[in-house]
């Protein structure tokens, strides 16, 4: 392969122009044309990080989502879904951090001279 990766770009920016077109009137679930605007940006994309390693010896950081399978790093290892091993400490499940509550830290009392 002896793509540029200007134009490996240029093929790239107008897939993902059409994608989200193809998203924006999408008729369900399972748009025909949605899945293929989809499948167009993953293979322009495949094309653009190919052309970008052979010119330049580079890679993008991004990978194509393919589906459950992603779930594995390349070296096999199951990657870790919990990064900080506290699990749900405070009893909700959302997730999100909202900052400490009182019950987590105590505050000094104050001095007074």
């Amino acid at each position: 392969m002896n793509a540029d990766p200007r134009a490996a770009l240029a093929i790239l920016t107008a897939s993902l122009e059409r994608h989200l077109e193809a998203s924006a009137s999408r008729r369900g679930e399972n748009d025909p044309t949605v899945v293929a605007a989809y499948q167009a940006v993953a293979d322009a994309f495949d094309l653009y990080d190919d052309a970008l390693l052979e010119a330049y010896g580079e890679v993008t950081p991004l990978e194509i989502y393919s589906g459950e399978g992603d779930e594995e790093d390349d070296d096999g290892d199951e990657v870790d879904e919990e990064l900080d091993d506290h699990g749900d400490e405070d009893g909700d499940s959302n997730g999100v951090y909202l900052g400490l509550d009182d019950s987590d830290y105590d505050e000094e009392p104050s001095r007074s001279r």
